[in-house]
């Protein structure tokens, strides 16, 4: 499956495992909850594969640890399009925490918002719709003018 990474269209090597599912047995690139991150961290700690955390926008951004910056990859999900709370995660843990890892959009965004998620630091998509993969690609062109800050 592709997903669009930096501009590029790129592989995912990346699996997310649903609170109350085993681990898997060999060491392949796992994403999980953040309350599982917070729950499980001594379990986690002997896993052999990379680890990232999948946001929801119910999340607390006061209930991140600072062991979020150990995660290889941050998953900010959008539930639906008109739930904004993902701009402003993304945003804080670039500004707040300093991340300097792979934040990926995953769920229900659009293609249009992908031009202002890059804008507060998401530099990864994964597209629901597989077909809308190069015309997200342009979507980085399509605005020339930005009356907002950039976080890049």
């Amino acid at each position: 499956m592709k997903i669009l990474k930096d501009q590029q269209l790129t592989d995912n090597t990346w699996t997310f495992i649903p609170d109350g599912t085993d681990l898997p047995d060999k060491p392949i690139d796992i994403t999980i909850s953040l309350k599982r991150w917070l729950q499980e961290q001594g379990i986690l700690k002997k896993y052999p594969g990379k680890l990232g955390i999948r946001l929801n926008p119910e999340d607390s951004v006061d209930s991140l640890p600072p062991t979020i910056k150990n995660a290889k990859l941050i998953e900010i999900n959008f539930p639906t399009f008109t739930d904004g709370r993902g701009f402003s995660l993304a945003k804080i843990l670039r500004t707040h925490f300093n991340y300097k890892g792979e934040i990926r959009a995953v769920g229900q965004f659009m293609l249009d918002q992908i031009y202002y998620l890059s804008r507060v630091g998401v530099n990864a998509f994964a597209l629901e719709n597989k077909e809308n993969l190069a015309d997200a690609v342009a979507m980085f062109n399509e605005f020339s003018e930005s009356y907002q800050a950039s976080v890049n």
